[in-house]
């Protein structure tokens, strides 16, 4: 039995060509090399690319089983990083993960690109998106390659026990002062680095299960490793400072840990409400309140955060990596001694039935043993060919096993990346549908206060009513007093004549009085005079009656006369003494009656000034409050008119954005409906016409173009959602055409609410453009409803011809029955193609539309006016072109 095991161990077998493989010498050492080399550049090209998604964990993991920077540098310095900021970001990603997890000599031999990464960090180009953040990230790096050539003893995971921390600083207060700069300035480009990230991101939106958002979330899990440990030994270092140096030299360390320890726990909090780090890293919170320095005790308080990377879960896409050591040559055959264990079981080991135990056998014959020999040889040789085919077999079946192995983990990778992303899609969808909610409840809210505005408006619509009736009121007494004002003004103008008339009465009887009078002095002069004549004559009288006694009697008579006429002239005198006495009381109780008449005159005229007055003050006020109100109506009415349209512009937003649902897919409609949707809408344009004309020329009611702005967003609405129902039901090309007419009639309703928003457009807003679209759209349903009709008038008539088999042999009835499965299975054939090319195409669309809609984290668009009219530009163009070919494909041909 020996001697068979030792001639089989002689057969020569395909071990040593394995052996040879693993160890022919150099060269085949340069290619395994050279192989291997060609594998980290292809990693590298896989982690490092231009698509905005997270790298790769298990890319990341080949190139971390390079011990060295040279085949990474080689393969990132034919990289176009200074032209493509996602590029240069997911760079930034990879080689913080080398330096952080790849050999330590990553770092001594990366310095030589200090000047192009420090170049790269200054470009133009980097100011904003990606560009901006791929600056941070560069400073970043450059802050930790730096940090660690001048502290070699910091390995590059920053992982050091409090011994390690301590020969770092080699027990001098000095270097730990420097350290701890050196550690404040590195958390400062990392917390720079978050905050950069978190800024960039509409944190309002589920980002973090897209592939934008975990493109840019996916780096920090290096930040969160690194700032936790710069954090623990920043503390640390404080507290030895603290207790070597005064608290005022350490005043500065103090402030500068607090700004950075409020920015770490902020951002550590809303890291770990992130669905993208919930399930890839556990992030450790810091307590409420920073330590204490100036306590001593407050050390042994402090907890040292530790970050947890749960197991196997450190990437969606992580496959399972086989190291090169754990590799099995599947040529090595079995060892010997399962070959002797196979052999025993075929020939059985029994020593008392062993027919190749010489030792028992000595009584035979040498030529009986010759031939036994001979015959176990040729069987040995059968045995070894049978040996060798069946591990030829064994080997070609493990390959096969191994390489059906492979592909089942890439498949399951793959469904599990789906799973992912089937994740992350209900995820985003379920806050779509919570936002959807929100907008729904906002919508009914904004209803009800349009109906409560409404009702505001009906109130001060009685208001004004009764305002109005007011204020006619107060316009009917302010005429009444208008009308007083002139009777009072006419009274006094009577006064002021009567008043004229009496001052002249007064001046001529005044001057009848002087005349009087004077002719009184006049005459009593002239009686005088002739008094004194008299007197004179007298005496002469009396002179010559003592001479002429003789004509006493004459004399005598002649002063009879002279004394009756003296008489006359005293009573005459008396007469218009009293008639200047009864002038002189008749003018007194005159100008009493004046005085009189003049201040009651006085006192109305000033009465009279004050109602008006106060009357014209309540007249000014309520102008001035009619004005007030009529404003606030008529922004009342613009607020309700916005409103509505806002509303309105909601509801077509909303019917368009079904277009783009999935779930749309299976709705459908006839051509017919679509026809009598889009008459509908048309005479809902004609009203909504009619209705802004109305408005422009008397804006008094806004209740009609209200009305008519709600229902034609409605039938616009409708005809978008029927038109997307129909185009389901036709073939591709027709529906092409009438989804896009459909999303035009959108687009165009869009544009016209936009402009009846603003009063300089209103008056100009123009609907023939809608009016187009809508009639190029009913014209494609009647073209489709007439189709329809026709195809089925077709397959009526072809059933009555088919269905008639009365005439008809078995021979030819079976023959048919053949052509009718075939035809059947090419059509059912033709049909799934063309279902998986429509899904395709859908596909192909939905991504096209996310990346339009910013679903990617890009910048939003340009302003809604411009975005509108170059949407229906292009829009048109297509709409005119693909019309045209619709409308030519379906005219009746001529026989």
């Amino acid at each position: 039995m020996d001697r068979v095991k030792s001639s089989m161990q002689q057969v020569p077998n395909p071990i040593p060509k394995v052996l040879s493989r693993r160890t022919g010498g150099a060269n085949s050492l340069e290619v395994e090399k050279e192989n291997f080399e060609r594998s980290q550049a292809v990693s590298i090209n896989k982690a490092i690319n231009t698509q905005e998604i997270a790298v790769k964990e298990k890319h990341a993991r080949n190139i971390l089983l390079y011990k060295g920077a040279h085949t990474f540098w080689l393969a990132v310095n034919r990289l176009p990083l200074s032209s493509n900021a996602v590029l240069c970001w997911k760079f930034c990603h990879v080689f913080h993960k080398l330096l952080r997890d790849g050999h330590p000599n990553v770092s001594t031999r990366s310095v030589f690109f200090l000047p192009s990464c420090s170049s790269l960090s200054s470009q133009g180009h980097l100011s904003e998106g990606y560009g901006k953040l791929c600056s941070i990230y560069l400073k970043l790096l450059i802050t930790k390659m730096e940090f660690h050539i001048k502290n070699p003893r910091f390995p590059g995971n920053l992982q050091m026990s409090n011994r390690q921390l301590d020969e770092a600083g080699e027990n001098d207060v000095n270097n730990f002062f420097q350290l701890t700069v050196e550690m404040f300035d590195y958390l400062e480009c990392e917390l720079n680095l978050f905050l950069g990230v978190f800024s960039s991101l509409d944190m309002s939106r589920s980002v973090s299960v897209t592939a934008a958002g975990q493109c840019r979330l996916a780096p920090l899990i290096q930040v969160i490793l690194d700032s936790s440990h710069l954090y623990d030994y920043t503390v640390k270092l404080l507290f030895k400072l603290h207790s070597c140096l005064p608290a005022d030299t350490l005043q500065g360390h103090r402030d500068r840990f607090q700004e950075q320890f409020k920015k770490l726990k902020s951002l550590f909090y809303r890291s770990s409400n992130l669905q993208y780090f919930k399930r890839l890293i556990q992030i450790p919170q810091l307590p409420e309140n920073p330590p204490n320095f100036l306590r001593a005790s407050a050390l042994s308080e402090h907890i040292s955060p530790v970050v947890v990377i749960p197991v196997e879960s450190s990437s969606p896409e992580s496959e399972h990596v086989v190291e090169t050591e754990d590799l099995v040559d599947t040529d090595i055959p079995p060892l010997p001694s399962t070959v002797d264990r196979k052999f025993d079981d075929l020939f059985g080991t029994s020593a008392a039935t062993d027919p190749f135990n010489f030792n028992s056998q000595n009584g035979m014959r040498k030529d009986e043993k010759d031939r036994l020999i001979e015959q176990l040889t040729a069987e040995l040789h059968a045995l070894k060919e049978e040996l060798e085919s069946f591990r030829l077999e064994s080997g070609r079946l493990c390959q096969a096993l191994r390489g059906r192995v492979n592909e089942l983990e890439a498949e399951l990778a793959e469904q599990t990346h789906l799973k992912q992303q089937a994740l992350g899609e209900s995820e985003f969808l379920r806050v779509e549908l919570d936002d959807l909610r929100r907008v729904k409840e906002d919508t009914e809210k904004e209803q009800r206060s349009l109906s409560e505005i409404e009702r505001k408006a009906q109130a001060n619509e009685q208001r004004y009513t009764k305002l109005k009736e007011k204020y006619t009121e107060l316009v009917q007494s302010h005429a009444d007093l208008l009308r007083k004002n002139a009777e009072v003004t006419r009274q006094m103008t009577v006064a002021r004549a009567a008043q004229d008339e009496v001052e002249n009465v007064k001046k001529e009887m005044q001057d009848r009085l002087k005349a009087a009078q004077d002719a009184t002095s006049q005459q009593e002069k002239a009686q005088l005079e002739q008094l004194q004549a008299l007197q004179a004559e007298l005496m002469s009288s009396r002179s010559e009656l003592e001479t002429l006694k003789s004509t006493v009697t004459s004399s005598q008579q002649s002063n009879e006369q002279l004394g009756t006429q003296l008489s006359a002239l005293e009573s005459e005198k008396v007469g218009l003494m009293e008639t200047v006495s009864q002038k002189e009381a008749e003018l007194a109780s005159l100008g009493v009656e004046l005085e009189r008449v003049q201040s009651s005159l006085t006192n109305e005229r000033e009465s009279g000034v004050k109602a008006a007055e106060a009357l014209q003050n309540q007249l000014n006020e309520k102008e001035s409050r009619e004005q007030s109100l009529e404003s606030e109506l008529v922004s009342l009415r613009w607020a309700a008119l916005r409103a509505a349209l806002e509303e309105a512009g909601r509801i077509v937003q909303d019917c368009l954005n079904q277009l783009e649902d999935p779930a749309h897919i299976s709705c459908t409609s006839s051509a017919d409906y679509l026809v009598s949707r889009c008459q509908v809408a048309l005479d809902c344009v004609e009203r909504l016409q009619s209705a802004r004309v109305g408005f422009v020329s008397d804006n008094t009611d806004v209740s009609g173009l209200v009305r008519a702005v709600t229902q034609f967003a409605h039938l616009v609405g409708d005809v978008i959602v029927q038109g997307s129902a129909t185009s389901h039901m036709v073939p591709v090309e027709q529906a092409d055409a009438l989804a896009d007419n459909v999303k035009a009639c959108g687009a165009e309703a869009l544009a016209l609410l936009c402009q009846l928003k603003e009063q300089k457009s209103m008056g100009t807003a123009d609907c023939s453009r809608l009016r187009a679209a809508l009639d190029t759209v009913m014209a494609l349903g009647e073209v489709m409803h007439t189709a329809v009709r026709s195809g089925a008038v077709r397959l009526q008539q072809c059933r009555n011809q088919t269905m008639d088999f009365s005439a008809m042999t078995l021979t030819q009835i079976k023959r048919q029955e053949m052509d009718a499965q075939v035809l059947v299975l090419e059509l059912e054939t033709r049909l799934q193609k063309e279902r998986e090319r429509l899904g395709e195409l859908r596909k192909k669309h939905y991504e096209l539309a996310g990346v339009a809609e910013g679903w990617g984290g890009e910048e939003e668009g340009k302003t809604h006016n411009n975005t509108t009219n170059s949407c229906l530009s292009t829009t048109q163009y297509r709409l005119t072109i693909s019309q045209n070919c619709f409308l030519l494909k379906n005219l009746p041909r001529i026989p």
